[in-house]
């Protein structure tokens, strides 16, 4: 791409933001302001678990950074962090309208109903933002608990086209899939008018709206990029730095507290049930992973630990809330297993999902929701009925049938958006680039220190 594409695309681009910020200034919005007393415990609570889940963004791109090779760390990082930014305008424009306004047959909101935020403020919203014990927080307070379940989805996609993609193709990616999968799939799933909500399917923080739309969309990004030079001649991919693996494991794992407890949206024993499954899925699914691998004569590693807990964070986010201790345990173990076969499944085959998105949060999500579905006991928002394993078979029913549903939509619609995106702008850089790495390439940055820069 030369230099007066990249510079069309920056004014393009500025252009874009200019008016969204006139309008913004401009368009009549209004805010309610509350009228009510919240209970500040529970306030507390959940501005430090919108910060906690912030946070989870930065630590995945450290996370994938340390995983990729040393000419491609910045890059890699970028485009998790990037989303921060272009995800919030996004959500506060129309996306999180589209998410949870007014339903439109259960499938989508209304663009206008919280357009700009309109009708976001600091008062209750009389349906949304509520927990399951009738307790309300503040509109926007709830709308920005939300935002960073938007921005850090399509970032969990990045580590399947990682190496290999153009970053203004990239934004594009991202802003069509945050519309077009992201905000129909909250709706449906979190709305109480979501056809998903009705059923009785139970995603308590996000295994289908995040996880398995990222996993699946990850599968469908890998599959239209298609391979790396290295990947097509078996080269090994060292990783850059794994104390920043470890580094963002550790963010993830501490923000997911907000991730999953921060769902309950209150102060609350359900919060506290969900923050104790969280960290004993992650536990189990951290030790499963690493003594498989010791059981098949490899030595215990870094890496291996890592990728494991976040697998077991994976799988409980379903069910966080809705679980009891030792299912909590089972799933983290279970999904950990699961997994690995899905890895070594995919190290077969050609697919180049540079940093096994799929294996990890599409398998992982799956199956996630389908334990739910099998252990849902407690907590429970409607007359449905427990799950599976307690012998009641119509809440099973619903999330085998919503997980061919979603695993159908997202990947069919995410393969849909990057063949429209490489149509607009294209997606993969030139080999020459790719070689070159994409620090450089697209950034001008380097990660190497070099001997006569020091």
């Amino acid at each position: 791409m030369n230099a007066k594409v990249k510079k069309s695309y920056g004014i393009i681009s500025l252009g874009i933001l200019s008016v969204i910020c006139i309008v913004a200034c401009l368009y009549p919005a209004v805010h309610p302001e509350a009228t009510e007393k919240f209970d500040s415990g529970h306030l507390a609570w959940m501005l430090s678990a919108s910060g906690l889940v912030l946070l989870m963004t930065p630590g995945l791109s450290f996370f994938y950074g340390g995983m990729v090779n040393q000419k491609n760390v910045i890059s890699t990082m970028l485009q998790s962090f990037i989303a921060l930014g272009v995800i919030s305008m996004l959500w506060y424009t129309v996306g999180f309208s589209l998410a949870f306004g007014d339903s439109i047959g259960g499938f989508i909101g209304n663009p206008m109903t919280f357009f700009m935020f309109n009708n976001v403020g600091t008062a209750s919203h009389p349906s949304l933002g509520h927990s399951l014990g009738g307790v309300a927080i503040p509109f926007v307070l709830f709308a920005a608990f939300q935002l960073k379940f938007a921005v850090i989805t399509p970032a969990l996609i990045t580590g399947s086209f990682a190496e290999r993609v153009r970053f203004w193709g990239y934004l594009v990616f991202i802003c069509l899939f945050s519309l077009l999968i992201y905000c129909p799939l909250a709706h449906w799933t979190w709305h109480p008018e979501g056809f998903l909500f009705k059923w009785g399917v139970l995603d308590f923080a996000g295994g289908t709206v995040v996880h398995i739309s990222a996993g699946f969309a990850a599968l469908a990004g890998a599959m239209v990029l298609g391979r790396r030079k290295s990947h097509i001649v078996g080269e090994s991919n060292k990783p850059a730095n794994i104390p920043y693996v470890l580094l963002g494991t550790g963010l993830l794992w501490f923000g997911w507290f907000g991730f999953n407890a921060g769902s309950a949206l209150e102060a609350s024993p359900l919060a506290v049930r969900a923050f104790i499954n969280t960290h004993l899925a992650s536990a189990s699914a951290m030790l499963t992973w690493v003594l498989v691998d010791v059981a098949r004569g490899k030595k215990a590693s870094a890496m291996d630990a890592c990728i494991g807990a976040v697998i077991g964070l994976v799988a409980i986010t379903p069910g966080a809330g809705f679980v009891d201790f030792g299912p909590a345990v089972f799933i983290g173990f279970f999904t950990s297993l699961v997994c690995g076969w899905a890895l070594h499944r995919k190290e077969q085959s050609t697919l180049d999902d540079t940093l096994d998105v799929f294996p990890c949060h599409g398998v992982g999500g799956l199956v996630g929701m389908f334990l739910t579905g099998v252990f849902a006991e407690v907590n429970l928002p409607d007359e449905l009925g427990k799950g599976l394993a307690y012998g009641e078979f119509e809440r099973f029913k619903y999330h085998v049938l919503a997980l061919i549903i979603v695993s159908a939509f997202t990947f069919v619609g995410s393969w849909l958006i990057f063949k429209l995106t490489d149509l607009i702008t294209p997606l993969r850089v030139s080999d020459e680039h790719e070689s070159l790495g994409l620090d450089i390439s697209q950034h001008r940055e380097s990660y190497i220190i070099r001997v006569d820069e020091k």
